[in-house]
């Protein structure tokens, strides 16, 4: 699994909107890649985005979730990504804009 891009961008009201583009061998139903998740440099799982079926035929893909609230003091975080049979993935650094 592999983050190849993730793009941080701050949204009215202090939370910001994460578009994440992750490539994954997806196999069917069976093995897929199932969420990614942005993480504090703590282990804090600031917010998840699950996608709910395989993308067997689109690589890489790219889906994005809004609302998710990172403190002040955060200034950067890890997007990454997550498999139902290995897990987590490794991570891509983010750095959010403006801090």
């Amino acid at each position: 699994m592999t983050v190849e891009a993730a793009r941080i961008t701050p949204e009215n009201g202090g939370a910001f909107s994460l578009a994440v583009t992750l490539r994954h061998a997806d196999e069917g139903w069976d093995h897929y890649a199932d969420r990614w998740d942005v993480v504090g440099s703590d282990g804090t799982v600031y917010g998840t985005r699950t996608l709910l079926h395989p993308h067997t035929d689109e690589q890489p893909f790219t889906r994005s979730q809004s609302g998710i609230a990172l403190p002040d003091g955060v200034r950067e975080v890890v997007v990454r990504g997550h498999d139902n049979i290995h897990g987590d993935g490794q991570g891509k650094t983010v750095v959010i804009p403006g801090r």
